[in-house]
């Protein structure tokens, strides 16, 4: 793990049942590419300098204060005395207060992921009975904890040989897809269709590997890069051909995409008949 330093440190609590816990991110940026702001004319890099909006002062970050905009221009300070008055029981226990199928969360609603691990070797017993528990219900523990000063609603599940937690978005932080998908037919289409674009997505069915969702564009972008630094260039990827306009005949599409065009599909063997 890139960062073993835990995010959040509590209970995992289910009625009278608990066990402390500890989350960490579950991603970290490997060696994603970087890019900063070069002035061109200088070849130097450019600062982002704090300002105080009124006097143009520059400011240290760590000197700052948060502070809540109670009126126009007009600001109350908080501390983190003041943050720590604001505690409640998600601040330190995640308590889980109900089970849902996993297929009744849309995925639309799924945040950032942490990995919940057992803090200390204390209550690793009832770590194991949940995380087994959960697993064999096939559904996901609904509970909230306080994440940077918000409560945030997470869907705890089980992973590998331990838990997951994926804070979820609230529904006002979710747009409403109606506007979006209202003008799609409700009707539904062609049986024969369905059951061919059906075939197509069997014939392509393979277990998904981890080189399936690596950024192709970086590894193009490095070579650039490295071309750029050695003085030679690099000639752009060749772009495969894209279909243009609607598809007139949707039937033979498919058709085409299984191998069953009308002039290679093999014709019915008749049975002789018998004298």
């Amino acid at each position: 793990m890139a960062d073993s330093r835990p995010i959040w440190r509590g209970h995992l609590r289910l009625a009278l049942v608990s066990c402390p816990v500890a989350l960490y991110a579950a991603h970290h940026e490997h060696s994603n590419l970087h890019f900063h702001f070069i002035n061109p004319k200088t070849g130097n890099r450019v600062r982002t300098v704090t300002l105080d909006a009124q006097t143009d002062e520059a400011l240290d970050r760590r000197d700052l204060a948060r502070g809540y905009e109670f009126e126009k221009d007009n600001y109350v300070l908080l501390d983190d005395a003041d943050f720590e008055a604001a505690r409640i029981d998600s601040s330190s226990t995640l308590t889980v207060e109900k089970f849902v199928d996993a297929a009744s969360v849309d995925p639309v609603y799924f945040d950032t992921a942490y990995y919940m691990a057992p803090d200390g070797d204390a209550g690793q017993d009832v770590y194991v009975v949940l995380r087994d528990a959960i697993r064999a219900s096939k559904k996901l523990a609904l509970s909230r904890l306080v994440l940077s000063r918000r409560e945030r609603a997470v869907a705890i599940m089980p992973i590998s040989n331990g838990l997951i937690a994926h804070t979820l978005y609230e529904t006002s932080d979710v747009t409403d897809p109606a506007a979006l998908f209202g003008a799609v037919p409700a009707e539904k289409p062609d049986a024969d269709m369905v059951k061919l674009a059906t075939q197509l997505i069997d014939r392509q069915s393979e277990r998904f590997v981890p080189s399936d969702i690596d950024d192709r564009y970086e590894a193009r972008l490095r070579d650039v890069i490295d071309a750029k630094l050695k003085g030679r260039g690099v000639k752009p990827a060749k772009e495969r051909a894209r279909g243009t306009g609607n598809v007139v005949d949707l039937m033979a599409a498919l058709k085409k995409s299984l191998g069953q065009t009308e002039e290679t599909k093999p014709k019915p063997v008749r049975k002789q008949a018998r004298k």
